[in-house]
């Protein structure tokens, strides 16, 4: 396990540091730059004991080594000026490794409180420099504590889900790597542990289990999470450090991506504060594998991109996935976490990238997320595009897949669960690659589709949404089984609601709303019998969720967040029988349909899609009689319970209620049921 003096350390210098320093960002940093500054001394210490020189604190700034600003003899104020004079002086240290002058880059002491610094420094006295991957994981340990915020679409990747990325992916050790947004590096640490573990011996690659969701933490430091690369030359092992590379336009993310990958032994890390998006400087360089979780938000008024991209845009998650495709070797590969619009808007600019990346046979693979991989952070629906143009030329379809369980709840606490299908998926993947999908089908409960290209391109804008297609071919064998199911369009009038929620003056009318209880209204919109559908997920941001449906005859206002369905021909269609089953398959008919990456809805076109069994019109209404009968048994039962347990000695009334509920149970039993199928 982590060493537990190790986590201690760690979790003490946060708390020392909190009461001044509040944003995890900046106490990630303020740890940072302490743990180089006393890796430097140690790195000192080493050479001298071994008989060589110091070559860090040498010329002048051997008055800021690490023994004199904790010497005994040093006060608190002392200690504070001294140690803040040195961090905003490091830079001016020729004898720093370029690395270790970035590192120091705008350093600075955030407050100025002797005893804080001195307790924090002390902490930090107890790491050592000894070139083990315990210090990475230490820091490792560190960043997914802390985590980042939710500022500018900016949320910390899971490790579990990195892994599955890069695993899916599958750099190899002769790639060219880049992560163009890379944040604190996680992706681009995955992809090095990834090519070790694949050019490590059989026996190490053997002993290997999937550790999806396990913290850093909870993962031994002798685990098979480290292997050896033993199979890897010197050169070849140079090469993949050479190879590795990131940019970020933050330059605090960038000081911590250079110390996470040089405590993994990555001696000159390539890292750069560098805009992907409107600097031009490396445009022309491409790449074998490019991992990336950029950010989603676009600041107000667009991005403004330099004019060597193809796609017209000011968003941010799309010109991303442009940059990723036009940097891509001619067989690379690449697997980018996308918000859901990607997959689904319909304008010019969002169809057209998604036309691209199968027209040009790169995309092999859409992997939709858990609304809560993010959380606590944000609720956004999420999706995982995995590219890779040596493959695409071999097969003419698309695998879908959508992952219900990640291995945590789905809740801001995030704990461990047993449900994960993120290694069914991997296997998924993998024998898609190998065209041996067909072996997977029988074990895996996972929900998958693989779809042709040419069909993808002749969907409605091109979309790029699994779930949709897995609800068409639900369609299609329905209509296959029952040639009598109509397509809900054309029977039914759909009509968006017209009303406020909150602003419709109250009045004689039924105002139906997405909750429970109806309003009323001054005025109404519609006059006849209607099912009522909510167009806005009732769960809050990243998650579709519709809790109920409401029936509704005469007139009527509607809220502007619903709609309601017409009878066109209502001698034909009995509107309850519609409105029953919507309610009853809404998990599986309507729920599918919805999307957005935080607000997510409902386009009431999409409804006229849906196939509804459609019996005669006197089955259908036998069917509602029945369901009806149940509704009112069930009132019914509950009513005589509550007279029987008030009142015992209404034994005739109590008899009375059993004999209606009998009879109503025995008109529900009588009557057909409601079936997707």
């Amino acid at each position: 396990m982590l060493d537990t003096d190790t986590k201690r350390r760690i979790d003490s210098c946060r708390d020392i540091l909190v009461g001044k320093v509040p944003d995890p960002k900046s106490q990630v940093e303020q740890i940072t730059i302490a743990l180089i500054y006393k890796f430097m001394d140690d790195m000192d210490a080493q050479s001298e004991e071994f008989g060589g020189k110091r070559s860090f604190f040498v010329n002048g700034f051997e008055k800021y080594s690490w023994s004199k600003l904790l010497a005994p003899s040093m006060g608190g104020q002392d200690t504070l000026n001294l140690y803040s004079e040195a961090i905003g002086k490091m830079t001016e240290n020729t004898h720093l490794p370029a690395l270790f002058r970035d590192i120091f880059k705008n350093a600075y002491l955030p407050y100025r409180d002797p005893e804080t610094l001195k307790a924090f420094l002390k902490e930090i006295d107890g790491f050592s420099y000894d070139h083990s991957e315990r210090l990475g994981d230490a820091f490792e340990y560190l960043l997914s504590v802390l985590g980042s915020q939710g500022d500018a679409g900016q949320f910390r990747t899971p490790r579990h889900i990195i892994d599955f990325v890069v695993r899916a992916v599958g750099p190899q050790k002769g790639d060219r790597v880049l992560d163009p947004a890379c944040g604190t590096a996680g992706f681009l640490i995955s992809a090095y542990k990834h090519i070790l573990r694949e050019n490590s011996p059989i026996e190490e690659r053997n002993n290997w289990q999937l550790q999806q969701g396990a913290s850093v933490a909870e993962t031994s430091i002798e685990s098979p999470m480290h292997y050896s690369g033993g199979l890897l030359t010197p050169i070849e092992r140079q090469r993949i450090h050479e190879n590795i590379r990131g940019f970020d336009i933050s330059p605090d993310m960038v000081r911590i991506s250079l110390v996470n990958l040089y405590l993994h032994g990555f001696r000159s890390p390539l890292i750069e504060e560098y805009d992907s998006l409107t600097q031009e400087d490396y445009w022309q360089e491409s790449y074998d594998t490019i991992l990336a979780n950029p950010p989603f938000m676009t600041p107000k008024g667009g991005i403004k991109p330099h004019k060597k991209f193809s796609l017209q845009s000011k968003r941010a998650e799309l010109l991303f996935l442009d940059y990723i495709a036009e940097h891509l070797s001619p067989t690379g590969k690449a697997g980018v976490i996308v918000p859901e619009g990607i997959v689904f808007v319909g304008q010019s600019a969002y169809i057209g990238m998604r036309k691209r990346l199968i027209q040009e046979k790169s995309l092999i693979a859409v992997v939709e997320l858990p609304h809560g991989v993010f959380k606590p952070y944000a609720s956004v629906k999420t999706h995982i595009l995995i590219i890779d143009k040596q493959i695409a030329k071999s097969t003419d379809k698309v695998l879908f897949i959508n992952i219900g369980a990640d291995g945590y709840t789905q809740t801001d606490t995030r704990q461990a669960v047993d449900e994960n299908d993120l290694p069914a998926a991997l296997e998924l993947i993998e024998n898609f690659k190998r065209n041996q999908l067909e072996s997977t089908r029988t074990s895996s409960k996972l929900n998958f589709i693989t779809v042709k290209r040419e069909h993808i391109l002749a969907s409605t804008g091109c979309h790029l949404v699994g779930r949709w297609y897995m609800l068409e071919r639900k369609f299609r064998e329905l209509r296959e089984r029952m040639p009598s199911a109509r397509e809900l369009g054309a029977i039914c009038n759909i009509h968006r609601g017209k009303h406020s929620n909150m602003s419709s003056p109250p009045g004689d009318f039924p105002l139906v709303v997405p909750a429970a209880d109806r309003k009323t209204s001054a005025d109404f919109s519609f006059d006849f019998k209607a099912s009522c559908i909510p167009l806005v997920s009732s769960s809050g941001h990243g998650k579709a969720d519709i809790k109920r449906l409401h029936y509704q005859e005469g007139k009527f206002a509607l809220a502007d967040t619903m709609c309601c369905l017409e009878a066109k021909e209502p001698e034909q269609v009995e509107m309850r029988y519609i409105h029953e089953y919507l309610s009853k398959f809404k998990d599986e008919l309507l729920v599918p349909m919805m999307c957005g990456a935080t607000n997510v809805t409902l386009d009431e076109n999409d409804l006229k899609k849906i196939l509804i069994p459609l019996p005669p019109i006197d089955e259908q209404q036998s069917i509602v009689q029945g369901i009806l009968a149940k509704e009112a048994a069930d009132k019914l039962q509950a009513i005589g319970e509550e007279i029987s347990f008030g009142i015992t000695s209404s034994k005739e009334v109590v008899s009375n209620i059993k004999k209606q509920i009998e009879r109503l149970l025995a008109i529900r039993d009588a009557s057909p049921s409601l079936s997707i199928s």
